[in-house]
């Protein structure tokens, strides 16, 4: 009976969860379709929608917190899980305990956030608290400040559940062997440690904060999920530093409630579906056949077509991932057929897919945008030339190894064969048509001044939809598909956002930022050095965690240090993405690597050793492009 009761109540709550999942689905949809609408009305009958951005901004909220639930059951939420697989084959009954104290401290912090939303729901209820403004547009809060509430109450029991998973682990395997036992004992006298060292040392507030900072990179590189690290982390923080609870409270709720609460932050979820249903659209499978067709009289045309066709498909999507994904399947198979080596084809495809985060629109310049309050519209023209650059040195490069070096890239040369999957002849016109549509119409709008950044990703995500339907790519199953994963991938960078909120107001708090600075330059460091300097962490940050993790937890720290020696915001902006995106190459832990590694057809056998050492040329090519702006900084702002 009591074990029917926990199969009833897990199934209630997977069914709330699932609920919540698809109502932050639709609203996602509804509000592409409210901003093409305003977009539309403003430009053609100068007849704006009043209320857009109040309604997209307190929307954006309630679809991160309404997502957060499903995505902690299908395990989702973004984490460095490189040491927990270790700890995993190990000792299971660790990575349980691990777990379930990773899992406890999400508990605590979300039954927080909770106690916080009812409060301020209540408060907006009674006081008819309003958003807008008298005479033009009012709409009430509460509504969205009831559903975020609502929803913190399914994410709670959400994490109870995989604690009891956790716990039922234990049980199940038993109390283990000696090396077991001595594990969970030395993590158990470890925590309490250090609670003790914390609650009698006598630290400044610097050094505070250096121990939150330092506890929560150990929380992250043994597994713990990013967002929830980082929230704990400085929670923990606060409290410490300040030594009074409901200042450390009161910070996590506003946080929560407001880091996002922006038109702005919209972006996110609008230019992952426009990815997503490009994908789904076979838009980088065509650019890639229309490069092969122009680029194949050239030596090594297969990998050039590849680079190009990679530019292409990043012009229109923003994401490195979702690259390295796409042209793992559409482009190694062909690469590999027409005598290229395995591990040459799949270095191509990684090395390349980092143009996604350089090339606009990128979500990690939107992102740098946001956080370090420059234009991100300024940023989109600023990565123009880089990317373009970039692109260019990696044809060259491919184009000289094949004529110079033949021997280290082709097993074989015959240029009778034909490619697979791309010998039917289609018309190029018709081809190429899809790609200069979404092109024109995201970057030409943004720059024509039609629409902000944001407008530009629900009118390039509608753009993309009509696309994809009028080639008959995409049916109501797959739309359907396309934006449950639209809503699993916002809830997770933008919780990490929702995270790295409060970890900037616990440095501030702190005082590292501005104790650093001091520091350095005390050290008198010249911005060559001091670029060195920041260029190698992000690197190593980069190797461990992904792109907006890595900008998130390094750039509040870096930022104003850079300012104070007067370097350019935007300049630096085009730098830092490029080094965070030379972490995703490098060993041990490259992630575009595995995604490569994970894409790739079964049949083909790689090792991931292989993707590294064939990728190893195109991080040579960033560092050469990364002193080049670094020489000549008017690559990247001349366009501005």
């Amino acid at each position: 009976m009591y074990f029917k009761f926990l199969k009833f109540a897990d199934n209630m709550i997977n069914a709330a969860s699932v609920l919540f999942a698809w109502a932050a689905s639709i609203a996602i949809i509804l509000a592409t379709l409210l901003i093409c609408l305003d977009v539309s009305l403003r430009n053609l009958f100068s007849f704006p929608i009043n209320g857009v951005s109040e309604i997209v901004g307190f929307g954006i909220v309630s679809v991160v917190f309404l997502q957060i639930g499903i995505t902690i059951r299908r395990n989702r939420l973004i984490s460095a899980e490189i040491f927990s697989t270790i700890f995993q084959k190990i000792s299971p009954n660790f990575s349980h305990l691990l777990n379930i104290l990773f899992f406890s401290a999400a508990l605590m912090v979300f039954y927080l956030i909770s106690v916080y939303f009812w409060n301020d729901f209540h408060k907006a209820f009674v006081g008819d608290e309003f958003t807008g403004a008298i005479g033009a547009f009012q709409i009430p809060t509460w509504p969205f400040k009831l559903v975020n509430s609502i929803a913190t109450i399914i994410i709670i029991f959400e994490i109870i559940r995989i604690v009891i998973i956790h716990i039922n682990g234990i049980f199940q395997n038993g109390i283990g062997n000696k090396k077991d036992v001595l594990l969970q004992l030395g993590l158990l006298l470890a925590v309490v440690a250090i609670s003790l060292f914390l609650i009698e040392a006598p630290l400044s507030r610097p050094a505070l904060g250096f121990v939150a900072f330092g506890g929560m990179l150990l929380l992250v590189l043994i597994g713990m999920p990013i967002g929830i690290a980082l929230m704990f982390s400085s929670f923990a923080g606060i409290w410490l530093i300040i030594n009074k609870f409901p200042v450390a409270f009161k910070s996590l709720g506003m946080s929560s409630a407001t880091a996002i609460q922006s038109f702005e932050f919209g972006v996110v979820p609008l230019f992952v579906l426009m990815g997503l249903l490009l994908e789904r659209g076979d838009v980088g499978k065509d650019a890639f056949a229309l490069a092969v067709k122009a680029l194949s009289w050239l030596k090594g045309g297969l990998g050039i077509a590849t680079v190009f066709a990679n530019a292409i498909f990043a012009s229109i999507t923003g994401s490195s991932l979702a690259s390295a994904s796409v042209f793992s399947r559409i482009a190694v198979p062909p690469m590999v057929y027409h005598g290229f080596k395995n591990r040459f084809a799949v270095g191509v495809v990684a090395g390349s897919s980092v143009l996604g985060m350089l090339i606009p629109p990128s979500i990690l310049l939107i992102i740098y945008g946001i956080l370090a309050e420059v234009s991100i519209g300024k940023l989109f023209i600023a990565g123009i030339l880089p990317g373009i650059l970039l692109a260019c040195i990696f044809g060259l490069m491919i184009f000289c190894a094949v004529k110079y070096f033949p021997n280290t890239v082709l097993e074989k040369i015959n240029p009778s064969q034909k490619i697979p999957e791309l010998e039917e002849k289609q018309n190029r016109i018709l081809q190429i048509l899809p790609i200069l549509f979404l092109i024109f119409l995201v970057m030409g709008g943004i720059y024509a001044g039609f629409f902000s950044p944001t407008e530009a990703g629900a009118v390039g995500a509608f753009g993309a939809l009509l696309t994809a339907i009028l080639r008959k790519k995409i049916n109501f199953q797959t739309f359907k598909e396309v934006v449950f994963e639209t809503g699993f991938i916002t809830s997770g960078i933008l919780f990490l956002i929702i995270a790295s909120s409060l970890y900037t107001r616990m440095l501030a708090l702190s005082g590292i930022p501005m104790h650093l600075t001091n520091f350095l330059q005390a050290m008198d460091l010249s911005l060559i050095t001091f670029l060195i300097l920041h260029i190698l962490i992000i690197i190593l940050l980069g190797m461990v965690l992904d792109s907006v993790s890595a900008l998130l937890i390094l750039l509040p720290i870096a930022l104003p240090y850079a300012i104070a020696m007067g370097v350019d915001q935007i300049w630096f902006g085009i730098i830092t993405v490029i080094a965070i995106e030379l972490g995703l190459l490098t060993p041990p832990f490259g992630l575009s690597v595995f995604v490569v590694k994970a894409s790739l057809p079964e049949d083909l056998k790689v090792s991931l050793g292989d993707i590294f050492t064939g990728s190893a040329p195109f991080v040579i090519a960033m560092l050469f492009v990364i002193a080049i702006l670094i020489c000549f900084p008017w690559v990247a702002t001349i366009l501005i």
